[in-house]
């Protein structure tokens, strides 16, 4: 706008004035960008798009693509080290817990065998202390004073009916003898397998003395299997149930058992011994000699519903517990008698 207000060249100076005069006027559209200065720079070269490369043009001042991580040629070399084989480190491992499991193989069997060992040791130690109880059992006969088998007074705490407690006192001894006629005919036939080496026997009676009690151990020859034999028939035929297998009183002149005969027999009781050569068994009656109808078992008559008279008066509890305790120091004179010969 303002080169197209200039003034006329004057006429004096012609050569200004056409050339003043060429002078195209300025136009009022907006003036346009001048060209830019081209440079001195060669052309860029376009280059595949990298993911590592710079999203924009590169500078004059940019690094040398060839260090680019693009390029193969100089992108480092990294090296690991050499996989380690597996069978190099169970060579090292396996070793140290192979001879672990074998250690504790050997301590184990070890273990194992010395409590095989132990329980065939305790095992023949076991059989051998019943064989000698089972061998001193058969002695006590004659090595046993006849005061520790048969005390001249039991006491039975709670043997009585109802759990009424029991004395009984000693008022005849018997000679130790054979067994003839000590048992009724069929007990004997029944008893022969076992054998009779000898017979001890005594009556008691109780602290009123209205009942008399014999109660008797009988030694037999058998050895344990024997003894197991006649323990299982007696238990799975009930024989120590049936009247006509029992055993016989012994009746002490001049003693409240005068009158105990085989008729007063109302109670009585029979164990085979399995770890003893002994039979024992206790009969019970009436001191003043009544006789008895039906005898019960004592296993029966102690029972709260027995109804019979020998079951009502007791003599069922003074048979079974009669016999009951003097199976006990039986068995304590096993002991003693036991440890004084080891």
């Amino acid at each position: 706008e303002t080169t197209a207000r200039l003034r006329p060249v004057p006429a004096t100076e012609p050569a200004a004035a056409e050339t003043t005069t060429r002078l195209r006027p300025v136009s009022d559209s907006p003036k346009a960008a001048p060209p830019r200065p081209s440079s001195s720079l060669p052309p860029q070269e376009t280059t595949a798009w990298s993911p590592l490369a710079p999203a924009h043009p590169v500078s004059p001042h940019a690094p040398d693509p060839a260090w680019s991580w693009s390029t193969a040629a100089a992108r480092p070399v990294i090296s690991f080290g050499q996989p380690e084989a597996f069978h190099e480190r169970a060579r090292h491992l396996v070793g140290p817990r192979t001879a672990a499991a074998a250690a504790c193989l050997v301590l184990g069997l070890g273990l194992i065998g010395g409590a095989v060992t132990g329980s065939w040791i305790t095992d023949d130690d076991a059989d051998a202390a019943s064989g000698d109880h089972f061998a001193t059992a058969g002695t006590l006969w004659h090595n046993v004073p006849v005061d520790q088998l048969f005390p001249p007074t039991v006491q039975g705490t709670g043997a009585g009916p109802g759990g009424a407690d029991r004395t009984w006192t000693r008022i005849a001894v018997a000679p130790d003898s054979g067994c003839a006629g000590a048992f009724d005919p069929l007990l004997s036939k029944v008893l022969a397998p076992v054998g009779c080496q000898r017979l001890l026997r005594a009556t008691y009676t109780d602290a009123t003395q209205s009942y008399v009690t014999t109660v008797g151990l009988l030694f037999t020859k058998a050895d344990p299997a024997a003894m197991s034999a006649l323990a299982h028939r007696f238990r799975t035929e009930a024989l120590d149930r049936r009247a006509d297998l029992m055993p016989r009183p012994y009746a002490a002149k001049g003693t409240p058992a005068a009158g105990f005969g085989d008729k007063q027999r109302a109670s009585w009781t029979i164990s085979v011994l399995t770890d003893a050569p002994v039979v024992g068994y206790a009969v019970s009656g009436w001191a003043d000699g009544r006789s008895v109808d039906q005898p019960q078992p004592a296993a029966d008559a102690v029972s709260a519903e027995a109804t019979t008279a020998p079951a009502q008066a007791g003599l069922g509890n003074e048979a079974q517990g009669l016999a009951d305790r003097i199976e006990r120091r039986l068995r304590q004179s096993i002991g003693t008698a036991t440890e004084k010969s080891s």
